[in-house]
């Protein structure tokens, strides 16, 4: 009688413990929900550091940053106020002081404003709807999945190196994790 109650309460113990260890069930979207809900509230992207305040430009030799100013001045997104223009001394260049400040348009791309520069979200990275998701299953509580983020520049990009990466899309790998209250959640990068 005595090994038959401890072959049962050793019995109940062991399904206890694997109904502890039992997590949920995860298919390729739902992992590709989870990611997609942290990149909304934690979004991927390549900053600028944007210059503000007074500006100088020479002629010649910044004319592709003045372009690039003008750009963004006509899309809205900045007001560029020229302060004085001088010819220099013996020389075929001239010195252009702007005035360049923010415009609420910008507001949204703005992470971080100091008295002369403005660092800037120039390029957001999104989960690509084409490429699969590819899920690489550890257990039932634990999951990593790759997932192909693609870019999507906005119109401060024309400040962004020449020299990032060639390719339109980064390939990234998450850990997902089963919490029973929460479901499966993003826990870091892998």
């Amino acid at each position: 009688m005595k090994t038959l109650s401890a072959f049962f309460l050793a019995s109940a113990l062991l399904f206890l413990i694997s109904g502890c260890k039992k997590g949920g069930s995860i298919d390729e979207s739902t992992a590709a929900g989870v990611i997609s809900n942290y990149l909304q509230t934690n979004p991927e992207y390549e900053g600028i550091k944007l210059d503000i305040g007074e500006v100088k430009f020479r002629g010649r030799k910044d004319a592709v940053a003045l372009g690039r100013y003008k750009e963004l001045e006509e899309k809205g997104l900045i007001v560029l106020k020229l302060d004085q223009q001088k010819k220099r001394f013996l020389s075929k260049d001239s010195l252009y002081v702007y005035i360049v400040s923010l415009t609420d348009k910008s507001k949204p791309y703005v992470l971080k404003q100091d008295a002369n520069k403005a660092t800037i979200r120039a390029l957001d990275y999104v989960l690509d709807d084409e490429k699969p998701v590819k899920l690489i299953k550890g257990d039932a509580r634990m999951a990593r999945v790759t997932v192909t983020l693609k870019k999507k520049a906005n119109d401060f990009a024309v400040f962004l190196s020449p020299k990032g990466s060639p390719a339109n899309f980064v390939t990234k790998t998450y850990k997902l994790k089963f919490r029973k209250e929460e479901g499966w959640i993003l826990v870091g990068e892998s």
